[in-house]
Order: structure tokens, then C-alpha cells, then sequence
């Protein structure tokens, strides 16, 4: 396939815009190339500036379940632009959105809408310290919760240290009140709160991990977990930006039957404009502006066109949940065509898959947090992943994000794409 005004885009964008992107993903850095960039899409398919034709496989990393410019969705924008595009008051339609919402995840009494994945986290979190008077958090090596300050931690030397930033701009200080555990394992947690008993606000997890992969809890470890908060008094926050109305009508919760605390969303409650919420149990979002003294704003939060996006979004995912069937089944068809072609090629891999997100990981090893997928083979991956371009099949640009089927996408597209990799898999080793 040829790229050239792709690079030529890249080249103009550099000027600009840092790095040329406006997402550091989006930069192609940890698979090398130049990005590409789109035009349009529809359904399935992306179509570049340069008339290539791409099978997507993450959806705008998540939120288009039904596929690209699904036009119940598209409609409801314009419908909804034609009456103004924003208004920075309230309207009709963010309570419509807020009902129907609260109606289909469980455990949940009231929703705040706000403007991103990142905000919602961030939100969750202020939220989790003011109903619980405790400043210190525990969050999981590889999950991602946004670029929040609290959230840019590493881990520290040992068990019980306190983290370190691993971004300028990032303060020790805050720094301080992070704290690291392993994903999929309880004894990290119970080792933190037992060196900082009594000072721990919330946990903050990803219930499926989508940021190092497609990273599966295993049901001791979410069970667990959540045993060990209510002991504790400590409050659990699902981070459901990605899985949340992707997974199952009530999202990770639901499909895990894990009740949370607190539980932020993003992505798919916008049918793919940019916004994000967060929602709890009466008692706790009590606490929340005006209601409460834990202050939360945004000028535009809830606006009409991105409610009425995920309001559309919602309302089918709601009247007809045999998506989420036919979307596990199509992901696991593509698992079992993908793990076939490597198999027989004798290529070390990993397959991770939790209904519609799915990954591969180029290592013998099972991939249960992130030490392990950091274990992956970038080289492999680097040829697996511009091979698969060259066949009209988009990817994740690294290694370390799950990929998001949509239902628009075909059998007929998912027996391309494995015989796509039929193709390249002789050459990745």
C-alpha cells in the first residue's frame, strides 16, 4: 500500500503539533513507519487520505460497538447540531442520557457526565478521598486512567515504597499518595494496605486491563479484591472507560459480578464524541457539588451533542443485547483463526480475549499483568503489525493496547484478516 500523503500529513503536522499527533499513540513510535491518516470511514472500514481501504480493529479505541458513522447515531448529532451545538446550561437530554444509563449499569443510583475518560477518573477518585476523609490510593501496574497527575506513577523499589512520577510535571508529592500493585495479584494489595493502614481512600482498577493488552482478572483476584475492600473501608473504582456498555449492557460489573463503589465511563457513552462520567450510589455522590463539598465542574459537560451521540448509542446497545453475543462470538472466531496460523507456524504467542477485546502477545509465557506482557516480543510485533497493514488491516500501533471489534465487521472480513496473516506469518520470524 502506498502512504504518501500520509508521511506528507505527518511532516505538515510536525510543525505544529508536538510530535505531530494529538495522542502519543497515534505517532507510530513503538512500531516505527509514519501514521496513518484518515479520511473518512464507514462501518467496518477506514479509508485513508492516500484511497487505502482498512479493516479497523479499534473502533476509535472502544466507543463505535456498531461500527463507524452508524447513522442512528449520526442523525441524532445533526438533528441535534441544527438546535444549537452547546449551550453550557442544562438540557433535557443529559437527564435522558443519566436515567437510561443509571437504569442499565448495576449498582449505581445517580451519574455525572463530564468531558473525558481521563476527567471521570480523575473525578472518581477526588470523590473517593472526600466521602472516605483518606488521602492515599492504590492503583495497578499497567492500568491507565488517564494523564491525570495521580495516575503518572511507576513503581518504586519495593513492595511497600512509595511510587515515583514517571512524567515531568508530576510532583513527588503526589506521588506519595499512589501507591503500586500487580494486577492479578491480592498479596501486592494486602502488602500496601497493611503498611498504610487506615490511609487508603480507593482502589482504582481497570476490571478488564485494555492498556497492556488485553489483560483478563482472574475470579480470585477480582473477588478478592473486592473482599478486601469492604474490610477495609476502602472504596473499590471500577475504571470502565473502555469495558463499560462494551462488555455487557452494565459493563465489567455486570459480566464479572463485581459490585464497585464508584465507576467511571468514557468512550462508548458518547457514541464516539468526546465525553466521560462517573457515577455511585446516592449516598456517596451526596458528596458531590452542589449537593456536597467535593467540587466538580466543566463548562461543557453534558453537551447536547455528545448526549444525544450516546444517548442513541445506549438506547440500541439496550434494545437489543444480542450484540454483545454476536460480538463475542466474532472475537472469538478471529481468536481461534489468529491462534491457528501462528500454531502452525510455530510463533510463540498469547492470546488474551474477554468479549470484544482481544490481543496478541509474542511470547510463550501467559500474559497476567504487566511484567509479563512486557516480556512480548516488540520485533515480532513491529512485522506483525506493519505486515497486517499492508494487507488492509489496522491494528493497534503497539503492543500494549487491546484491540476493539465492532459488529459491523464481517465473517467474510475476519476470514480476510486471518488469511492476512496466513500470508505474513512466514516472515515475522
Amino acid at each position: 500500500m502506498i502512504y504518501q500523503r500520509s508521511s506528507a500529513l505527518f511532516v505538515e503536522a510536525k510543525k505544529y503539533i508536538p510530535g505531530g499527533v494529538n495522542s502519543p499513540v497515534r505517532a507510530f513510535k513503538a512500531v516505527g513507519g509514519d501514521p496513518v491518516f484518515v479520511e473518512r470511514a464507514k462501518g467496518a472500514y477506514l479509508y485513508d487520505v492516500d484511497g487505502n481501504k482498512l479493516i479497523d480493529y479499534i473502533s476509535s479505541w472502544g466507543p463505535l460497538i456498531l461500527g463507524h458513522a452508524h447513522e442512528p447515531v449520526i442523525n441524532a448529532v445533526i438533528d441535534k447540531a441544527r438546535l444549537g451545538t452547546s449551550f453550557g446550561m442544562p438540557t433535557e437530554i443529559e437527564t435522558d442520557l443519566a436515567q437510561l444509563a443509571v437504569s442499565m449499569v448495576p449498582n449505581i443510583d445517580k451519574i455525572r457526565f463530564v468531558n473525558s475518560g481521563t476527567e471521570a477518573c480523575m473525578s472518581a477518585i477526588r470523590l473517593a478521598r472526600g466521602f472516605t476523609a483518606k488521602e492515599k490510593i492504590i492503583k495497578f501496574a499497567g492500568c491507565y486512567h488517564g494523564h491525570s497527575d495521580s495516575f503518572l506513577i511507576q513503581a518504586g523499589s519495593g513492595a511497600v515504597t512509595f511510587g515515583s512520577p514517571n512524567s515531568p510535571g508530576v510532583t513527588k508529592g503526589t506521588a506519595k499518595d499512589t501507591l503500586l500493585a500487580q494486577y492479578n495479584n491480592l498479596d501486592s494489595v494486602r502488602t500496601l494496605i497493611a503498611a498504610n493502614k487506615g490511609e487508603i481512600a480507593a482502589v482504582i482498577i481497570e476490571p478488564v486491563a485494555g492498556n497492556m493488552g488485553c489483560i483478563v482478572p482472574s475470579d480470585s483476584f477480582i473477588k478478592g479484591l473486592r473482599k478486601i475492600c469492604t474490610e477495609e473501608n476502602i472504596l473499590l473504582v471500577f475504571d470502565e472507560v473502555m469495558t463499560g456498555f462494551r462488555l455487557g449492557r452494565g459493563g465489567a460489573q455486570e459480566v464479572l459480578g463485581i459490585d464497585a463503589d464508584i465507576v467511571a465511563f468514557g468512550k462508548v457513552i458518547g457514541g464516539g464524541l468526546p465525553v466521560g462520567a462517573f457515577a455511585s450510589r446516592d449516598e456517596i455522590m451526596a458528596y458531590l457539588a452542589p449537593e456536597g463539598p467535593v467540587y466538580q465542574a466543566g463548562t461543557l459537560s453534558g453537551n447536547p451533542l455528545a448526549m444525544s451521540a450516546g444517548l442513541a448509542m445506549l438506547t440500541e446497545l439496550n434494545n437489543r443485547p444480542e450484540i454483545f453475543e454476536s460480538l463475542d462470538k466474532k472475537t472469538t472466531y478471529l481468536h481461534n483463526g489468529l491462534a491457528s496460523v501462528l500454531s502452525g507456524q510455530g510463533i510463540p504467542h498469547q492470546i488474551n480475549r474477554f468479549g470484544s477485546m482481544i490481543s496478541v502477545h509474542f511470547t510463550e509465557n501467559p500474559v497476567i499483568d504487566f511484567n509479563s506482557s512486557a516480556k512480548g516480543n516488540n520485533e515480532i510485533f513491529r512485522k506483525y503489525f506493519h505486515g497486517m497493514l499492508q494487507e488492509g488491516i489496522y491494528l493497534p500501533p503497539s503492543a500494549f493496547e487491546s484491540y476493539f471489534l465492532n459488529d459491523a465487521i464481517s465473517y467474510e472480513d475476519l476470514d480476510y484478516t486471518i488469511e492476512a496473516l496466513k500470508k505474513i506469518a512466514p516472515g515475522l520470524v
